[in-house]
């Protein structure tokens, strides 16, 4: 039954986003397989963590959207997310609910909830950090930079950064809630929770810094010869671009994997001192 209610669930809000082009064919297929698997061996924590992100950040990126065109034009992937982009935000926390499904233990939730909210945290502080009025600086030199650098960090995305992570420990902390009868044992477990959004916005600004530093230091990065741009893809203005920096296949989707590893780690860490473990 829970197979089934999650590829319900999970269809249904996939098939919305496919409808209104925020998801590409292959996005379409690998959301519904995520959401599955996430809802029959996880709990609703589990599942409406992952829904909370991906709804958010759907929303976010339709926000303004012809405002921020011209600095999007730059990445690798915009528009549309394909199954690459649905697995690198998503995937980490499949692997993460599939072992707490084999092996239970609290701290495979811990490094779920950094993760989810890394994924969360890195998505808000490009979407709405991307409508700054001031240009971004590298997070590696200082220097300004143009809108939508790789590395480029802003005092709007740091605050869309943190506001993410506290969004996210947020749901899980009303999830939980919800699914808890309102007894002793349940006013005891409060405690615990009360904690999640503070972890939550700890590790997912920790995770979305990381990820802007292995962007600036590791991510490959192109010049495009027609506009002299410096970007994301292989091809710019009609012709191949020219490579200037970066790690051989540490593309966008791999960056955001790294991200959120480190904010599952950091989540990890911070339950191991705050006792949660």
């Amino acid at each position: 039954m829970e197979w089934l209610i999650g590829l319900i669930c999970s269809s249904a809000i996939a098939g919305a986003a496919y409808y209104k082009r925020s998801l590409s064919r292959s996005g379409f297929l690998a959301a519904v397989v995520l959401g599955t698997m996430m809802y029959a061996l996880g709990t609703a924590i589990w599942f409406g963590s992952l829904i909370a992100f991906f709804v958010s950040s759907t929303l976010w990126s339709k926000w303004k959207k012809q405002r921020k065109e011209a600095s999007e034009s730059g990445y690798e992937k915009s528009g549309r997310r394909d199954a690459g982009q649905v697995l690198a935000n998503g995937g980490l926390g499949l692997l993460l609910c599939v072992a707490n499904w084999v092996y239970p233990h609290p701290l495979w939730w811990y490094a779920f909830l950094g993760v989810m909210a890394a994924v969360t945290a890195d998505t808000w502080a490009t979407e709405i950090g991307g409508l700054s009025k001031t240009p971004p600086r590298s997070i590696k030199t200082g220097r300004r930079v143009p809108p939508g650098t790789s590395g480029g960090v802003s005092v709007l995305g740091f605050i869309a950064s943190l506001a993410g992570g506290l969004f996210i420990g947020a749901v899980a902390w009303l999830l939980l809630g919800l699914s808890v009868q309102a007894t002793q044992d349940a006013a005891a477990a409060a405690i615990r929770p009360a904690a999640w959004a503070v972890i939550a916005g700890l590790t997912g600004l920790i995770g979305s810094l990381a990820d802007s530093w292995i962007g600036a230091t590791w991510q490959q990065m192109y010049r495009c010869s027609t506009c002299g741009r410096e970007i994301e893809q292989a091809r710019h203005c009609g012709r191949k671009a020219e490579r200037i920096r970066g790690r051989t296949g540490w593309n966008n989707d791999v960056v955001n994997v790294a991200g959120s590893l480190v904010g599952g780690v950091s989540a990890v860490l911070l339950g191991l001192v705050l006792g949660f473990s």
